[in-house]
Protein backbone atom coordinates (compact mmCIF):
# COMPACT_ATOMS: atom_id res chain seq x y z
CA UNK A 1 0.00 0.00 0.00
CA UNK A 2 2.46 2.03 0.85
CA UNK A 3 4.53 1.52 -2.37
CA UNK A 4 1.52 2.24 -4.18
CA UNK A 5 1.13 5.10 -2.45
CA UNK A 6 4.69 6.34 -3.02
CA UNK A 7 4.15 6.03 -6.63
CA UNK A 8 1.19 8.14 -6.95
CA UNK A 9 3.19 10.85 -5.30
CA UNK A 10 5.71 10.35 -8.00
CA UNK A 11 3.28 10.29 -11.17
CA UNK A 12 1.69 13.52 -10.06
CA UNK A 13 5.43 15.28 -9.52
CA UNK A 14 5.91 13.84 -12.98
CA UNK A 15 2.62 15.89 -14.16
CA UNK A 16 3.09 18.41 -12.24
CA UNK A 17 6.87 19.50 -13.87
CA UNK A 18 4.96 18.82 -17.10
CA UNK A 19 3.98 21.93 -19.41
CA UNK A 20 0.49 23.03 -20.35
CA UNK A 21 0.54 21.84 -23.58
CA UNK A 22 2.00 18.24 -22.84
CA UNK A 23 -0.16 17.86 -20.14
CA UNK A 24 -3.30 18.47 -22.16
CA UNK A 25 -2.64 16.19 -24.90
CA UNK A 26 -1.94 14.02 -22.11
CA UNK A 27 -5.91 14.77 -21.27
CA UNK A 28 -7.46 15.00 -25.13
CA UNK A 29 -6.44 12.02 -27.65
CA UNK A 30 -7.63 11.54 -30.77
CA UNK A 31 -9.94 8.61 -31.66
CA UNK A 32 -11.04 9.42 -28.01
CA UNK A 33 -12.70 13.05 -26.97
CA UNK A 34 -11.74 13.94 -31.02
CA UNK A 35 -11.65 12.39 -34.52
CA UNK A 36 -9.37 13.49 -37.15
CA UNK A 37 -11.24 14.25 -39.98
CA UNK A 38 -9.22 12.87 -43.19
CA UNK A 39 -9.05 13.78 -45.67
CA UNK A 40 -9.21 17.41 -44.07
CA UNK A 41 -12.26 19.67 -45.43
CA UNK A 42 -12.82 22.44 -46.46
CA UNK A 43 -12.92 25.99 -44.23
CA UNK A 44 -14.27 29.19 -45.09
CA UNK A 45 -12.31 31.71 -43.05
CA UNK A 46 -9.47 34.07 -44.39
CA UNK A 47 -5.97 33.15 -43.93
CA UNK A 48 -4.91 33.13 -40.46
CA UNK A 49 -7.93 32.57 -38.85
CA UNK A 50 -9.13 29.12 -37.55
CA UNK A 51 -12.84 28.50 -38.04
CA UNK A 52 -15.06 26.22 -35.42
CA UNK A 53 -18.13 25.32 -37.05
CA UNK A 54 -21.55 23.84 -35.37
CA UNK A 55 -23.17 21.70 -38.18
CA UNK A 56 -27.13 22.07 -36.89
CA UNK A 57 -30.70 22.42 -38.26
CA UNK A 58 -32.93 24.24 -36.91
CA UNK A 59 -35.28 21.58 -37.02
CA UNK A 60 -33.36 19.65 -34.34
CA UNK A 61 -34.68 19.92 -30.66
CA UNK A 62 -30.98 19.10 -29.79
CA UNK A 63 -29.59 21.86 -31.58
CA UNK A 64 -31.97 23.96 -29.90
CA UNK A 65 -31.60 22.56 -26.21
CA UNK A 66 -27.35 23.80 -27.41
CA UNK A 67 -27.90 26.87 -28.36
CA UNK A 68 -27.32 28.78 -25.07
CA UNK A 69 -24.17 26.83 -24.73
CA UNK A 70 -23.14 26.95 -28.39
CA UNK A 71 -23.43 31.30 -28.32
CA UNK A 72 -21.10 30.89 -24.89
CA UNK A 73 -18.45 28.67 -26.91
CA UNK A 74 -18.43 31.45 -29.86
CA UNK A 75 -17.78 34.35 -27.13
CA UNK A 76 -14.98 31.85 -25.71
CA UNK A 77 -13.37 32.22 -28.34
CA UNK A 78 -10.01 33.71 -28.95
CA UNK A 79 -9.61 36.47 -31.40
CA UNK A 80 -8.21 34.27 -34.46
CA UNK A 81 -10.92 32.00 -34.55
CA UNK A 82 -14.20 32.53 -36.05
CA UNK A 83 -17.49 30.70 -35.10
CA UNK A 84 -19.46 29.07 -38.40
CA UNK A 85 -22.99 27.67 -39.04
CA UNK A 86 -22.87 24.83 -41.33
CA UNK A 87 -26.82 23.97 -41.88
CA UNK A 88 -27.40 20.15 -42.37
CA UNK A 89 -30.27 18.38 -44.46
CA UNK A 90 -30.55 15.05 -43.49
CA UNK A 91 -33.72 14.46 -42.67
CA UNK A 92 -36.12 15.97 -44.95
CA UNK A 93 -38.81 14.15 -43.39
CA UNK A 94 -38.64 17.02 -40.67
CA UNK A 95 -38.25 19.44 -43.13
CA UNK A 96 -34.45 20.03 -43.08
CA UNK A 97 -34.15 20.84 -46.80
CA UNK A 98 -36.22 23.69 -46.49
CA UNK A 99 -34.97 25.24 -43.59
CA UNK A 100 -31.61 24.61 -44.72
CA UNK A 101 -32.40 26.55 -47.99
CA UNK A 102 -33.93 29.39 -45.70
CA UNK A 103 -31.23 29.52 -43.52
CA UNK A 104 -28.39 30.00 -46.29
CA UNK A 105 -30.98 32.29 -48.13
CA UNK A 106 -31.22 34.35 -45.07
CA UNK A 107 -26.81 33.83 -44.85
CA UNK A 108 -27.24 35.50 -48.30
CA UNK A 109 -29.34 38.41 -47.48
CA UNK A 110 -26.87 39.24 -44.48
CA UNK A 111 -29.88 38.78 -41.82
CA UNK A 112 -28.87 34.72 -40.63
CA UNK A 113 -27.34 35.80 -37.21
CA UNK A 114 -30.00 38.66 -36.31
CA UNK A 115 -32.97 36.09 -36.51
CA UNK A 116 -30.55 32.95 -35.54
CA UNK A 117 -32.09 32.47 -32.14
CA UNK A 118 -35.99 33.55 -33.11
CA UNK A 119 -36.34 30.63 -35.65
CA UNK A 120 -34.88 28.40 -32.95
CA UNK A 121 -37.60 30.34 -30.53
CA UNK A 122 -40.46 30.16 -33.20
CA UNK A 123 -40.41 26.53 -33.88
CA UNK A 124 -39.85 25.22 -30.64
CA UNK A 125 -41.53 27.58 -28.16
CA UNK A 126 -44.04 29.47 -29.39
CA UNK A 127 -44.92 27.32 -32.31
CA UNK A 128 -44.87 30.58 -34.71
CA UNK A 129 -42.96 28.57 -37.79
CA UNK A 130 -45.20 25.95 -38.44
CA UNK A 131 -43.19 23.02 -37.98
CA UNK A 132 -44.16 20.99 -35.01
CA UNK A 133 -47.52 18.90 -34.92
CA UNK A 134 -48.65 19.68 -30.91
CA UNK A 135 -51.00 16.30 -31.17
CA UNK A 136 -48.01 14.07 -32.34
CA UNK A 137 -44.94 16.12 -31.25
CA UNK A 138 -43.60 14.94 -34.82
CA UNK A 139 -43.30 17.43 -38.20
CA UNK A 140 -46.58 18.69 -39.48
CA UNK A 141 -48.52 17.11 -42.12
CA UNK A 142 -47.78 19.21 -44.96
CA UNK A 143 -44.12 20.37 -44.17
CA UNK A 144 -43.49 24.25 -44.29
CA UNK A 145 -42.85 25.63 -47.06
CA UNK A 146 -40.24 28.26 -48.56
CA UNK A 147 -42.93 30.80 -48.41
CA UNK A 148 -43.74 30.53 -44.76
CA UNK A 149 -39.87 30.98 -44.56
CA UNK A 150 -40.01 34.44 -46.11
CA UNK A 151 -42.87 35.59 -43.70
CA UNK A 152 -40.86 34.81 -40.80
CA UNK A 153 -38.27 36.43 -42.29
CA UNK A 154 -40.41 39.52 -43.85
CA UNK A 155 -41.53 39.87 -39.92
CA UNK A 156 -37.99 39.36 -37.71
CA UNK A 157 -35.50 40.69 -40.66
CA UNK A 158 -37.80 43.32 -42.57
CA UNK A 159 -36.93 41.09 -45.32
CA UNK A 160 -39.76 41.75 -48.40
CA UNK A 161 -40.76 38.27 -48.84
CA UNK A 162 -40.28 38.29 -52.89
CA UNK A 163 -36.61 38.60 -52.33
CA UNK A 164 -36.52 36.83 -50.12
CA UNK A 165 -38.24 34.09 -52.39
CA UNK A 166 -36.14 35.30 -55.60
CA UNK A 167 -32.87 35.02 -53.42
CA UNK A 168 -33.98 31.66 -52.18
CA UNK A 169 -34.53 30.31 -56.09
CA UNK A 170 -31.25 31.88 -57.00
CA UNK A 171 -28.09 30.26 -58.17
CA UNK A 172 -26.20 31.80 -54.96
CA UNK A 173 -28.31 29.56 -52.95
CA UNK A 174 -28.10 26.50 -54.68
CA UNK A 175 -24.50 26.91 -54.63
CA UNK A 176 -24.31 27.42 -50.96
CA UNK A 177 -26.23 24.34 -50.54
CA UNK A 178 -24.10 22.23 -52.73
CA UNK A 179 -21.28 23.31 -50.69
CA UNK A 180 -23.31 22.80 -47.50
CA UNK A 181 -24.07 19.13 -48.02
CA UNK A 182 -20.87 18.39 -49.34
CA UNK A 183 -19.09 19.70 -46.55
CA UNK A 184 -21.53 17.97 -44.08
CA UNK A 185 -20.10 14.41 -46.03
CA UNK A 186 -16.39 15.69 -45.50
CA UNK A 187 -16.41 16.87 -41.71
CA UNK A 188 -18.39 13.40 -41.69
CA UNK A 189 -21.60 14.34 -39.59
CA UNK A 190 -23.67 11.61 -38.58
CA UNK A 191 -25.81 13.70 -36.34
CA UNK A 192 -26.94 17.55 -34.75
CA UNK A 193 -25.08 19.11 -33.34
CA UNK A 194 -21.94 18.72 -34.00
CA UNK A 195 -18.71 20.72 -33.57
CA UNK A 196 -16.03 20.85 -36.20
CA UNK A 197 -12.31 22.83 -36.17
CA UNK A 198 -10.73 24.19 -38.76
CA UNK A 199 -12.22 21.01 -41.01
CA UNK A 200 -9.69 18.58 -39.60
CA UNK A 201 -11.29 17.70 -36.15
CA UNK A 202 -14.68 16.63 -35.18
CA UNK A 203 -15.26 16.67 -31.87
CA UNK A 204 -16.93 13.80 -29.66
CA UNK A 205 -18.98 15.11 -27.78
CA UNK A 206 -20.82 11.68 -26.33
CA UNK A 207 -17.15 11.27 -25.00
CA UNK A 208 -16.90 14.72 -22.41
CA UNK A 209 -18.78 15.07 -19.16
CA UNK A 210 -20.40 18.16 -20.27
CA UNK A 211 -19.87 21.90 -22.06
CA UNK A 212 -17.27 23.15 -20.08
CA UNK A 213 -15.17 20.06 -21.28
CA UNK A 214 -16.48 20.74 -24.55
CA UNK A 215 -15.21 24.62 -24.36
CA UNK A 216 -11.95 23.16 -23.23
CA UNK A 217 -11.26 20.58 -25.52
CA UNK A 218 -11.95 23.22 -28.41
CA UNK A 219 -9.72 25.42 -27.21
CA UNK A 220 -7.05 22.75 -27.37
CA UNK A 221 -7.66 22.03 -30.87
CA UNK A 222 -7.67 25.76 -31.83
CA UNK A 223 -4.39 25.97 -30.03
CA UNK A 224 -2.79 23.21 -32.20
CA UNK A 225 -4.14 24.35 -35.19
CA UNK A 226 -2.61 27.29 -34.25
CA UNK A 227 0.77 25.24 -34.01
CA UNK A 228 0.43 23.55 -36.92
CA UNK A 229 -0.18 26.53 -39.04
CA UNK A 230 2.60 28.17 -37.57
CA UNK A 231 0.35 31.23 -36.75
CA UNK A 232 1.04 34.20 -33.43
CA UNK A 233 -0.84 33.27 -30.63
CA UNK A 234 -3.34 36.06 -30.45
CA UNK A 235 -3.12 39.31 -28.17
CA UNK A 236 -4.58 38.68 -24.82
CA UNK A 237 -7.97 40.10 -24.21
CA UNK A 238 -7.61 43.44 -22.67
CA UNK A 239 -10.16 44.04 -19.44
CA UNK A 240 -12.66 46.93 -19.53
CA UNK A 241 -11.84 49.87 -17.78
CA UNK A 242 -13.78 50.76 -14.79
Amino acid sequence: MMRLRNTLFMVMGLMALLPATAEAQLRWQAGRQYTLIQPAGAVSVPSGKIEVTEAFSYGCIHCYRAKNEIAKLKASLPSDAVMTYLHASFIPTEGWPMLQQAFYTAQALGVAEAVHDQMFTAIWETGEFPLLDKQTGGARKPLPTIEDAARFYQKYASVKAETFLSTARSPKVAEAIRRADKLVDDYKVSGTPTLVVNGRYQVRMEELSGWDEIRQLVAFLIAQERQRLKLPAPAPATAPRG
